[in-house]
């Protein structure tokens, strides 16, 4: 059918399509439940609810960082303490970046992401948090000038890898590389632009490059792979790198 506002041809099947999102939309909002249960299998029919929930999230989550201009996304541990140098490392790099106008954006959570949030909010710039709902109930940390909650992981990422000029991996645990290897392989898949990746710490990522590094000697990936990421040890290191190489 003719679309008589633009001149596009709508297909009798996207109308279908279209129409059915649009009741499956209006039956979650109706249908939403207090307590979202997980899914933990495939579901037998539609829920129309957990449809409903995953665009609320995306309309929210993009309306958080449509408010920021140039930002950093920090990525590490949330069990790194105050009083590990990594931590104090952290917030001096997020804080430095900070004062130059970048918001510093993380998970909003504690260790790597509550050093980070509080660098910029020390700063006074604008300190970010996109959490993620669980069963452990993980908490907010207190040094955020905005944040938004969510309850699925794939809309959290999807926020995260959009959100950001530059990237930050301090060592961490199965997220962090989840994440890590994520943002790479969007990049190497042309998915987004190519964008400054930034690995902080030798001693712990040093032995996940060796591995990567094997993956090339075994033909698995190219050798142009191995420079998607810039592997750093320091707080001037990585901030002078950071500012040399983010041109958005």
């Amino acid at each position: 059918m003719n679309d008589l506002t633009t001149g596009d041809v709508t297909s009798p099947t996207d109308a279908s399509t279209s129409e059915r999102l649009s009741q499956a939309i209006h039956e979650g909002q109706r249908t939403m439940p207090e307590d979202v249960a997980p899914l933990v299998c495939k579901p037998n029919k539609i829920e129309s609810w957990r449809i409903f929930k995953i665009m609320s999230e995306f309309v929210e989550g993009f309306d958080v960082i449509r408010r920021y201009g140039v930002a950093a996304t920090f990525f590490g541990s949330t069990r790194t303490t105050p009083d590990e140098p990594i931590f104090q490392q952290a917030s001096e790099l997020a804080g430095r970046l900070s004062k130059h106008g970048f918001a510093i954006i993380t998970g909003g959570s504690s260790g790597i992401m509550q050093a980070s949030n509080k660098g910029a909010f020390d700063a006074g710039g604008a300190s970010v948090g996109l959490n993620i709902r669980l069963p452990n109930a993980q908490s907010y940390n207190n040094y955020l000038t905005d944040k938004f909650s969510f309850d699925h992981f794939f809309v959290r990422k999807v926020m995260l890898t959009y959100a950001s000029e530059v990237y930050i991996y301090f060592p961490g645990g199965f997220g962090t590389l989840d994440e890590f290897f994520e943002i790479i392989t969007l990049v190497q898949t042309k998915k987004i632009h190519d964008i400054p990746v930034i690995l902080y710490g030798k001693s712990y990522w040093e032995p996940i490059i060796e591995v990567m590094e094997n993956l090339y000697k075994g033909g698995y990936i190219d050798q142009a792979d191995l420079s998607l990421y810039t592997l750093v040890d320091s707080v001037d290191e990585a901030y002078d790198y950071i500012i040399a190489n983010v041109t958005c």
